[in-house]
């Protein structure tokens, strides 16, 4: 098993390390501008009549929709990222995915836009705008509750390990990860080339959160072979189910959408709380008497 580990380790480690360099972010920044910049000066080409051939059908009319695909986009690299925390804590893996619920939700916000007529108007938009309200709105309290929850975590700590059962486990993670990162570029390209036919299809980034369920369940099963207290099982357990209510809340239809986004994010924040009071705090006095 130590050859996996090490073979897993070996191409996991270079492939984070370059994702998180500086210079590959100001690469990615800039692209996006760029993007964000050729799609409205495509749909303006679009709009003048100028790409009347059927194979640019797929390319709108309404200069909104550029918003919508470059937020788009952001989420994608911020999933990418979500996949190469898979192997630090639970703790970290579940703050990054309330990360991308809140971007999900501004997401949704503009993405109301692209029903709007140019130039904006608010009669017989009212619904819309209470969308727009409802998920802005819900986006800033998660990422304020996301705020007190990295507090939380902060004077949190976790179970310990030996160093070849840390190891093992952060190699399995690793293992996993790279799955999924195989399986998210999958995903995308698949979706990609549906857009492109014009056909109908889901959203694929909601799909993936699908897959990042089922993963959560079994980073769960892996860790109970190295945490095997009741403690660390419930903890462990509890973020999975509150991974889970984000997949539900992006199912959701608008506003139970936000409200099931904040009880998880307020879940979440208990669990860390209560198993920080009642159990991490009385092991460590007990250990100084």
């Amino acid at each position: 098993m130590n050859f996996l580990y090490e073979r897993i380790t070996y191409i996991f480690d270079p492939l984070h390390h370059h994702w998180e360099q500086e210079k590959i972010y100001r690469k990615i920044s800039v692209a996006l501008v760029l993007f964000f910049l050729s799609y409205l000066v495509v749909i303006e080409i679009k709009r003048q009549g100028l790409l009347g051939n059927e194979v640019f059908d797929v390319i709108p009319t309404n200069h909104f929709y550029a918003i919508s695909s470059a937020f788009t986009v952001v989420l994608i690299l911020e999933v990418i990222s979500l996949v190469f925390t898979l192997p630090c804590s639970f703790s970290k893996s579940v703050g990054k995915q309330f990360e991308i619920l809140s971007l999900i939700l501004l997401r949704n916000a503009f993405k109301e836009l692209q029903n709007f007529p140019e130039p904006l108007t608010y009669a017989g938009n009212e619904e819309a705008i209470l969308r727009i309200a409802s998920d802005g709105f819900g986006a800033l309290l998660i990422f304020a509750l996301l705020g007190y929850y990295y507090i939380v975590q902060a004077k949190a700590s976790e179970e310990t390990m030996r160093p070849t059962d840390l190891y093992a486990f952060v190699a399995a993670k690793k293992g996993i990860a790279l799955l999924l990162l195989f399986t998210f570029i999958y995903m995308g390209i698949n979706n990609l080339f549906d857009s492109l036919a014009g056909r109908e299809h889901d959203d694929f980034l909601h799909q993936f959160y699908t897959m990042l369920i089922l993963s959560d369940i079994l980073v769960v099963l892996i860790a109970q072979c190295f945490q095997p207290s009741f403690q660390a099982m419930f903890r462990n357990s509890g973020f999975a189910l509150s991974t889970l209510m984000i997949r539900i809340a992006l199912a959701a239809p608008p506003f139970y959408n936000v409200l099931l986004g904040l009880a998880a994010a307020v879940f979440a924040i208990l669990l860390t709380q209560i198993s920080m009071s009642l159990f991490i705090k009385p092991r460590s006095k007990a250990r100084e008497t």
